[in-house]
């Protein structure tokens, strides 16, 4: 099994490159072939050197907690935008907005950023380490303290327990 690990480090990787390589390389010929192998070869190797530290799930009830409120909330705030931009409220101010994070989990921070990009309306902007505050843009910015209280207790202590 080590042998094979060794020569195949990423398996997976390896046979989705070499169908990939000959699906978009056109007819299969034998150039192409060996091409798909040395590529399904090589790049996993690379890879090895690439790979990220591995990060343990705390809490895998939370993963599923957090895709339901996830889920629901860009529901939510597609049905939210489409009626602002379709019945032109102008008393809707967007604005920017601190929210501090206790959060320092890379991953964390990184499915953080994905679920307020990703949610219609809002838009992280910039990310300062060092402060661990996070400038986020909101298309319908009525309440500050709303926004805050939001991030914190919805998404963020859930990522606290599947990222410790």
């Amino acid at each position: 099994m080590r042998i094979l690990r060794a020569i195949f480090p990423h398996p997976l990787l390896a046979l989705g490159l070499f169908t990939a390589w000959l699906w978009l390389s056109g007819p299969v010929t034998s150039g192409s072939v060996t091409q798909g192998v040395l590529i399904g070869l090589i790049v996993p190797h690379v890879m090895r050197r690439l790979e990220p530290d591995r990060s343990n799930i705390g809490n895998p009830l939370a993963v599923l907690k957090l895709a339901g409120y996830v889920g629901v909330d860009v529901i939510r705030s597609n049905y939210a935008v489409c009626r602002i931009i379709l019945a032109g409220h102008p008393e809707r101010v967007s604005g920017f907005l601190h929210v501090p994070l206790e959060m320092r989990n890379r991953y964390g921070l990184a499915v953080l950023a994905i679920i307020l990009t990703s949610t219609p309306g809002t838009l992280w902007v910039q990310y300062d380490r060092m402060t661990g505050q996070l400038l986020l843009h909101v298309l319908d910015l009525v309440d500050e303290e709303q926004w805050i209280h939001l991030i914190k207790n919805r998404y963020e202590s859930l990522l606290l327990e599947i990222f410790p």
